[in-house]
């Protein structure tokens, strides 16, 4: 019943697009393009989505690795590879994206008399629409539906079929950018931890500030009402910097640290990446 619920939401969020008309659902959102475009467009290196979509007719590709400190496992560090995500523009002001599986190595120190020992294994893949509702000036709202499979390793995996809706507000003024996503999703954890299912509420916040045209910095707050199954809120943070080393290809690097609970299972990490539009 949980899944059909999710195919069912998510139907109706990819088709309701189809159904509102979308101002200048052709011309890009001022944020989106310009010199300094890609920095808008790209969804990495941060978790909120951007507000903008790939122009129709051209493709996205955004990649990354992490490494960082497992929480409350000391010696724990986990490595994440190649944090992989296409998108293609469609007509209309829309993108299809779809998130191959990631490589996850875990490490943990043995205690005195016990061996170290690694966990490693393949995520889940997500597939999903993005819709551009109209922007203004200063404005843009944009949402989305994304469908994760029942995919992954029973370490890393998922269990059963999930689902998120992400609802998207971001302003522009100037230097400044400040963007909003609030999202709802239904998950299950890998069958090694279970499988079981919750339902979260996602907040996301993030501010940038472009320096110059080809330099920007960033830093975000977000949380999830629930974390895992059976786990309460959870909170991150994050920041970094993105450099366009030139209007179509983007390198940045990132820090991440645990606020609160076990959202993303660390307590620190450290990323870097590369955005390509073609």
């Amino acid at each position: 019943m949980n899944e059909r619920r999710v195919l069912c939401a998510l139907a109706v969020a990819a088709f309701a697009p189809a159904c509102i008309p979308a101002a200048h659902a052709v011309t890009p959102a001022p944020p989106c393009s310009g010199p300094s475009g890609l920095l808008g467009l790209l969804d990495r290196p941060t978790v909120e989505d951007s507000s903008c979509v790939v122009p129709r007719g051209m493709t996205v590709i955004e990649a990354g690795a992490t490494a960082g400190n497992l929480y409350g496992t000391p010696g724990g560090r986990v490595y994440t590879l190649p944090n992989l995500e296409l998108r293609w523009g469609l007509p209309g002001g829309s993108e299809l994206v779809w998130l191959p599986p990631s490589f996850q190595y875990d490490s943990v120190d043995g205690a005195p008399g016990v061996p170290a020992a690694t966990i490693h294994g393949f995520g889940p893949t997500t597939v999903g629409i993005k819709h551009s509702f109209g922007y203004t000036e200063h404005w843009q709202w944009t949402a989305e539906a994304l469908a994760t499979p029942p995919s992954g390793d029973s370490t890393f995996g998922s269990h059963g079929l999930g689902g998120a809706l992400n609802a998207i507000v971001s302003y522009g003024n100037g230097p400044l950018g400040v963007s909003l996503m609030v999202g709802v999703t239904s998950q299950t954890e890998p069958t090694a931890a279970g499988g079981g299912r919750f339902q979260s509420f996602n907040p996301d916040l993030v501010v940038t500030w472009e320096s110059t045209s080809r330099l920007q910095f960033y830093g975000e707050i977000y949380g999830q009402s629930h974390s895992g199954y059976r786990h309460g809120w959870g909170s991150d943070a994050d920041g970094g910097l993105q450099y366009l080393v030139s209007p179509d290809f983007e390198v940045d690097l990132e820090e991440g640290v645990r606020i609160q609970g076990s959202l993303g299972g660390f307590s620190n990490y450290t990323g870097v990446g590369l955005g390509l539009l073609l």
